[in-house]
């Protein structure tokens, strides 16, 4: 079965919400990915990162949408207000326990040198948590987007349930087995 697959894919979230994981499980299930491999795979995602830099300056210059039907692309949730109309988006939102987001972010922002924020993470949890709901409230005002919350953790512990609602919601035709296989419980590092 080869489905119709005319709109965007995207999978976007916070940073260290499992976004690389899904673009992965999304190539293994038969949708290419929107990618340029300019940044490889390391000690933090050692299955890769799956990013594609034109996204960064869709503001400025959206052409490369003009190819990116029936594939999938990552973006980072604030990237989402960037996209034009004229195309259809279906988003999948990674959610993770923001404790968990918070500890891979510091852990990943140490080993390349940098520092974190002086912010608290209570403070942070807070202001992450209020922009993902304004961001889902502007996604499900937009006639053009679409949009699945796909939580993380719940990935890791059923995996075969969530594959098949993803699946589901970009119109069947994938290869679940295959996206089922790319979960792998021992990269879940920064439990909550």
């Amino acid at each position: 079965m080869n489905p119709d697959r005319s709109f965007i894919t995207i999978v976007s979230g916070l940073p260290r919400s499992g976004t690389s994981m899904m673009m992965r499980m999304l190539e293994a299930g038969g949708v290419p990915p929107l990618i340029d491999h300019l940044r490889t795979a390391d000690i933090d995602n050692p299955r890769g990162y799956y990013e594609f830099e034109p996204v960064k300056k869709t503001k400025q210059d959206a052409s490369w949408l003009d190819n990116a039907s029936g594939k999938v692309v990552k973006m980072v949730y604030q990237l989402l207000y960037d996209l034009p109309e004229g195309y259809e988006y279906r988003v999948l939102f990674m959610q993770r326990a923001i404790d968990e987001v918070l500890a891979s972010q510091r852990k990943m922002l140490s080993r390349l040198g940098r520092s974190s924020d002086d912010m608290s993470d209570t403070a942070m949890a807070r202001i992450f948590r209020g922009q993902i709901e304004q961001c889902l409230r502007w996604l499900a005002e937009r006639p053009h987007f679409h949009y699945l919350e796909v939580d993380y953790n719940q990935v890791l512990a059923d995996p075969i349930r969530q594959v098949g609602a993803i699946n589901e919601f970009l119109g069947d035709g994938l290869d679940t087995q295959a996206m089922c296989e790319c979960v792998e419980p021992e990269l879940y590092r920064n439990r909550g």
